[in-house]
């Protein structure tokens, strides 16, 4: 196990080195620089300001130099300073990710609590009604756009039923659980419902393989009854895939907060990571993309290693 984890931790440095080259010179693609985000469109500097403001944010050095600054000073947790809020952009995003961390829990927890069950159901249902619509559900939830879903439960909900809570009202888990709990389902709905497709059609794949396994024909041939072959030999190995597709599904939680946190008008992460863009606050762009990366990859990193665990023949391949 040791060194299957010293493989997956030498793999982990090189991504995120990777992922961070990608972000500093696509954005330095853009046209424009800090200084043009902050000092807009309202007035105009002179040759020299603009040149010493250019000094001062070290924009006078080549792309490469820039570069190093920027991820030497990452390493140390500074993600420099916002453009438009002069605030530092770690503390900004450490203040925004609680909600989207809360979020792609919940929207996770709804994808297991409905696509495992419904999967296993479909399995053992295999080629009825059942089946067939469950398998439907699924085509729907992974080709329905999460945006359009979020604009429909609002329109539906808000509009003519009246029950959704107003667009920006979030307040923290810690400070009104119940007032929480009532602002995040909607959004934790709109943002699982593909998740529970995707889980759901793994579940039911697995379930099937193991049902037509040799050791499933063999406990049936020995007089087991169906529901025991089920319960107690392929149920557990059948959910082993499970963990992948939560790790996997997790990390496209964070990205896919993005969308959902502005339809919703959640302070998230995502929330902040578009603001930026819109007002071409490239620190926080920067930052923000580096630190949803950082979670995407930590998050099939640690996957891998309850994979890993659950499975052993993992551990010695």
């Amino acid at each position: 196990m040791s060194q299957y984890l010293v493989r997956r931790l030498i793999t982990f440095i090189p991504t995120l080195f990777g992922i961070s080259i990608i972000i500093f010179f696509v954005m330095h693609l853009i046209p424009g620089d800090t200084i043009t985000a902050m000092i807009g469109t309202s007035f105009k500097l002179t040759e020299a300001q603009t040149a010493a403001l250019r000094a001062y944010f070290g924009l006078d050095k080549p792309l490469p130099v820039q570069y190093l600054r920027w991820l030497w000073a990452a390493l140390q947790g500074n993600f420099g300073y916002s453009a438009r809020d002069a605030l530092p952009v770690l503390p900004l995003i450490l203040d925004h990710f609680p909600l989207t961390l809360e979020l792609s829990v919940f929207s996770m927890a709804i994808a297991l609590l409905l696509g495992v069950p419904l999967g296993i159901y479909a399995a053992v249902k295999r080629d009825t009604t059942i089946d067939l619509a469950a398998r439907t559900f699924a085509l729907v939830g992974l080709a329905m756009p999460n945006f359009w879903l979020g604009m429909l439960i609002i329109l539906v909900l808000s509009l003519y039923l009246g029950l959704a809570p107003n667009a920006g009202n979030y307040v923290g888990f810690f400070v009104n659980p119940l007032a929480n709990l009532k602002e995040m389902i909607f959004p934790a709905i709109t943002l699982g419902f593909a998740s529970t497709a995707d889980v759901m059609r793994m579940v039911r794949s697995s379930m099937l393989e193991e049902l037509g396994q040799d050791y499933a024909r063999t406990a049936r041939a020995k007089g087991l009854s169906e529901r025991a072959v089920f319960l107690r030999h392929c149920l557990k190995n059948a959910l082993i895939p499970v963990v992948t597709i939560v790790g996997l599904e997790t990390g496209y939680l964070f990205c896919g907060a993005i969308i959902v946190e502005s339809v919703y008008a959640l302070p998230g992460i995502g929330w902040l990571l578009l603001n930026g863009i819109t007002e071409r606050d490239y620190p926080v762009i920067q930052g923000t993309i580096l630190f949803i990366s950082f979670c995407f990859v930590l998050v099939n990193l640690v996957t891998d290693l309850v994979y890993a665990w659950v499975d052993p023949r993992i551990r010695y391949e």
